[in-house]
């Protein structure tokens, strides 16, 4: 009942397979990600993340400034704070 080379054929078929629908493949090798480390890449993902932050906020107050024209100052302010400090951070970081 010994099956010779069939189980080896198998698998080397099967890691074709795989590499082939890019399961097989890490992070790294990825298109996007191909000469990135990975401190690189979180850095890369966390700006993103931040902008997008940002977009999402700017679009929250021109919704909110075209609902209520007479928002309070506070909120304006604690904004602006975190607008500017969320921009400053991207900009550090891309001139560092």
């Amino acid at each position: 009942m010994t099956r010779g080379n069939q189980r080896d054929l198998a698998r080397a078929k099967n890691q074709k397979k795989q590499e082939q629908n890019g399961k097989a493949s890490k992070a790294e090798n990825k298109e996007g990600n191909k000469g990135l480390s990975l401190q690189e890449r979180k850095q890369r993902d966390a700006d993103r993340m931040r902008e997008k932050q940002i977009r999402e906020m700017d679009q929250e107050r021109e919704e909110h400034r075209q609902t209520e024209p007479t928002s309070s100052l506070l909120t304006h302010d604690l904004y602006t704070k975190t607008l500017f400090t969320a921009r400053l951070c991207i900009t550090n970081k891309t001139l560092a």
